[in-house]
């Protein structure tokens, strides 16, 4: 019995466990491009940000409009004096009757029971007013009747909001670019790997096939170390290139929001991505500046700084509001005031205040001075952006037009690049050619194809920064 409990204890521990470490497993995802971009808009820590900035705009919008909105406040006191206070009223305004005779002995009772030392100036008849407890509750109704700074406010509201959804738009543009960025300096240290991964191949086979010849007398010591420092120089490069294949991973998931210990496949390839971001057509493409996100951006900027001109000149204007007040209260020697037999006596107010603003030694006038340069400021930054906009767009398509240019002299040089090596490789090994020439060769042909797999890269990430001038998509919930 007990080696069976034992057993069942071990299966429980072991499915335990496995089921934990099922749990802590990294994840997995496959990711095309577009799903990448999209995955990111998602789960991106900027993108989630500026989303709850949109959201805090969207309650800032109904907390300046519920300033104007009745307000209704209630509050409760009840008081407890521990030790009543005394006043002192002068005797000569008594007549020595037997009321005043009984208000006087009542206190000195007091004072004895309480132990109160008494000491009262002459002429004067000390009385304790009022009741030792009271509870007083009342409920008060309020109405912004008229205020300049609301009306101000209330405009500003559109603004405020529009302000959030352009940049959560901006956001996600920059982590659209950020993830092709990512994504394809991926591809690129994927291939740069395999590349170098066939080239060491490739040249330890030349160095053991020229160690062997030179070991039959045939070749001379130069060549193989001609090689030798070749394939050492391979071997740090793929060494260099594979610790870079690391970094980019764990840099694209930073910008796909998600941990770095998971895993991601990229389900493109770098030739593929390269021919579907080419696409010279988009050089021709033209948009208005104002729906530039860049532009949109600083107009925000400059109607935020015209409506804070606004709201200093309605800081000069009267402000009227209104309430009502109504409340009961209680007294009492003793705390009676939950007994059915309570009394409360009831109390209302109705008022309305008008604060009229007169004079501030020039101290408005100065603000709104000041509100009024940062408009005109404003204003200028606006100018600037929008022929800083047209510099950005002609200049993202003149690089973009370099880089396919540039892929296109990459291509053809590759080939030929490819030609002279695998020439001088067939020359050397027949001895017609020297290790030097092989070994230019080689440099050569490796030069040809990191710049080869760069210029794909640069097409890709050249066309993300023009589609982003080019963007003129608005916020919406949905994209």
């Amino acid at each position: 019995m007990r080696n069976k409990t034992s057993l069942i204890f071990s299966l429980f521990l072991i499915i335990s466990a496995a089921l934990k470490a099922q749990e802590e497993a990294p994840k997995i995802y496959q990711l095309s491009i577009e799903e990448a971009i999209e995955f990111a808009i998602e789960n991106n820590y900027q993108s989630l940000i500026a989303e709850k900035d949109v959201e805090i705009a969207l309650k800032q919008k109904w907390e300046i409009i519920a300033q104007g909105l009745p307000q209704i406040n209630a509050a409760v006191d009840y008081q407890n004096f521990l030790k009543q206070p005394v006043t002192l009223l002068p005797a000569a305004a008594f007549d020595n009757t037997q009321s005043t005779i009984d208000i006087v002995e009542e206190y000195f009772d007091n004072a004895e029971r309480n132990d109160t030392p008494v000491d009262t100036p002459e002429g004067f008849i000390p009385v304790r007013f009022g009741t030792k407890q009271s509870v007083n509750a009342t409920a008060t109704w309020s109405q912004l009747i008229f205020d300049g700074s609301y009306i101000v406010g209330i405009q500003s509201v559109k603004t405020l909001l529009q302000i959030s959804k352009n940049a959560k738009t901006k956001t996600d543009l920059e982590i659209k670019k950020a993830v092709i960025s990512a994504y394809g300096n991926v591809l690129l240290a994927e291939e740069s790997v395999d590349i170098l991964e066939n080239n060491v191949e490739t040249v330890q086979k030349n160095f053991n096939d020229t160690q062997k010849i030179y070991e039959n007398g045939l070749a001379e010591q130069e060549d193989v170390e001609q090689l030798e420092i070749t394939l050492l120089r391979l071997k740090n490069n793929l060494s260099r290139s594979e610790r870079m294949r690391d970094i980019a991973y764990e840099l694209l998931n930073l910008s796909l929001g998600i941990p770095v210990e998971n895993r991601v496949i990229l389900t493109d390839d770098l030739d593929g991505l390269a021919m579907k971001y080419y696409d010279p057509s988009i050089l021709n493409r033209e948009i208005p500046i104002e729906e530039n996100i860049d532009y949109r951006i600083a107009k925000n900027s400059a109607e935020s700084a015209e409506i804070q001109v606004k709201l200093q000149k309605a800081k000069a204007l009267p402000t009227l509001s209104g309430f009502v007040n109504y409340g009961y209260q209680g007294f009492a020697d003793r705390f009676t005031f939950l007994n059915d037999d309570q009394e409360y006596f009831g109390q209302s107010i109705l008022g309305v205040s008008l604060n009229i603003p007169i004079f501030s030694s020039g101290m408005r006038h100065s603000r709104t001075q000041q509100r009024e340069l940062e408009y005109e400021q404003a204003l200028l930054d606006l100018e600037q952006t929008e022929n800083d906009v047209k510099r950005q767009i002609n200049m993202a398509k003149s690089e973009y037009e370099f880089s396919i240019e540039n892929y296109q002299t990459s291509v053809r040089n590759l080939e030929l690049a490819e030609r002279i090596e695998n020439k001088n490789q067939t020359k050397f090994f027949e001895g017609i050619a020297s290790s030097f020439e092989l070994t230019e060769a080689q440099r050569q042909l490796y030069n040809a194809q990191q710049e080869y797999l760069q210029s794909m890269l640069d097409v890709i990430t050249a066309k993300a920064e023009l589609e982003n001038l080019l963007d003129t998509r608005t916020y919406s919930p949905e994209n």
